[in-house]
């Protein structure tokens, strides 16, 4: 059957996205990658680009263990004896020792009784909201939440829905207060820990405290659930992200093991009950592979390597980095948003002047992401900068000059 009509209407809603500059075009391919040289750090080659290297601020790697050899070893070694992939959902055959083993780790990591892992951290969200959600429960979520939270809170069937504005803790005491005159038996209160495109995170500590307030109110408890998946591994003291950060420990903490961690898949952690609970009713856990053997091995020899010396070393210096970067950023008179995460964006305001740098810096050897909306609201149209523990002060210092160097150039004005 031909699909011309339909054809005809997807190129226009394509040419609409190149005109408001909102279309994302071609995917840079990685063909190659160049060790560390001298006082600089990895370079990417891209397929048409020949042998030019790429300086690489545009990752969720935050450690640089992709290519660690414990990681890739473990893999190997987990390859030999499992196999390439799981062959099946774990109920039926897809469980393997790197899996559990994994899960007992990251249990451990968190301070949790049990966690459980799923193919990404996008499926572990959808498949920890849905589930507890029912009829009587109330959802009230971070307007400036990830995707992955507002996809689960638009599937799920609750009593209400509500949206507060970006950490105005005064309209989240308004919803929860709602929420009891509606008398519902159950609440989940919805947060990103480290909120991706601004690298500030949740006040956690004040955010748990009023919930606590309320929790007596409900049946069935206020919950807060947190998706902290740029924050574990690259935030806090010891990598233990924004719970650690703040001092405070959420009820439900979802992470992933395809950022710091340099890997695949995603978590929950939580109480045993509630664990056994989501792996009876979790549909990309009852219904779809988990991550394979392998990559639950390498993912076990990421959490080891945090937290041995050389682990702690590397976030040490990501710290380093990042606050080399953010004030080198200031210093040129660039507007961001304030934090310490290694997330830095960087705000100009205009899709057109964005996208210009974002040019501007491939043309020199940085691969950068134009952040425009609706990924973002209207009028924070940014470049989303990620420093990597893989960055030398050499590296960072070459990406400050190229940023200076684009306003002197008179390039810098919308």
């Amino acid at each position: 059957m031909p699909l011309n009509r339909l054809t005809s209407v997807l190129r226009q809603n394509l040419e609409a996205l190149e005109q408001e500059g909102r279309r994302k075009g071609p995917e840079a391919v990685v063909v190659g990658v160049l060790p560390p040289e001298g006082a600089r750090g990895p370079r990417y080659l891209l397929e048409g680009h020949g042998a030019k290297p790429f300086l690489r601020m545009n990752s969720n790697g935050y450690l640089g263990l992709a290519s660690h050899p414990a990681l890739k070893k473990a893999e190997e070694e987990a390859i030999e004896r499992f196999g390439v992939g799981p062959g099946a959902v774990r109920f039926i055959s897809g469980t393997y020792g790197t899996h559990v083993e994994l899960e007992r780790r990251l249990a451990d990591f968190h301070a949790r009784e049990a966690a459980m892992i799923f193919s990404s951290a996008y499926a572990t969200v959808l498949s920890v909201v849905v589930p507890l959600t029912t009829a009587q429960t109330v959802l009230i979520s971070d307007e400036l939440n990830h995707n992955c939270i507002i996809n689960a809170v638009r599937l799920a069937r609750p009593l209400e829905k509500m949206v507060y504005k970006h950490l105005e803790l005064g309209e989240l005491e308004k919803a929860l207060q709602k929420a009891v005159a509606l008398g519902a038996r159950r609440v989940l209160v919805l947060t990103d820990g480290v909120f991706s495109m601004r690298g500030s995170h949740a006040p956690l500590t004040e955010i748990s405290a009023l919930i606590h307030q309320y929790d007596a109110h409900f049946a069935e408890n206020a919950l807060l659930v947190v998706d902290d998946s740029h924050g574990v591994g690259a935030f806090g003291p010891t990598g233990r992200g924004t719970e650690e950060y703040t001092a405070s420990q959420a009820d439900i903490l979802i992470g992933t093991l395809g950022k710091a961690f340099g890997v695949n898949g995603g978590y929950v952690v939580g109480p045993g009950d509630l664990i056994a609970y989501l792996r009876e009713t979790s549909p990309m856990y009852v219904y779809s592979n988990p991550i394979t053997p392998g990559e639950a091995a390498a993912a076990g020899a990421a959490l080891q390597l945090l937290q041995s010396p050389e682990g702690q070393a590397r976030l040490h210096h990501l710290q380093a980095m990042t606050q080399r970067f953010r004030q080198g950023l200031v210093s040129l008179g660039y507007e961001s948003f304030p934090g310490a995460h290694p997330v830095v964006p960087l705000l100009l305001r205009d899709s057109a002047l964005t996208h210009r740098l974002v040019r501007y810096l491939r043309e020199h050897g940085v691969l950068a992401t134009a952040i425009l909306y609706p990924v973002v609201p209207r009028g924070e149209d940014s470049i989303r900068f990620q420093v990597s523990a893989e960055h030398t002060q050499a590296d960072i210092d070459e990406v400050l000059a190229i940023l200076q160097a684009f306003r002197q150039d008179g390039l810098g004005t919308p």
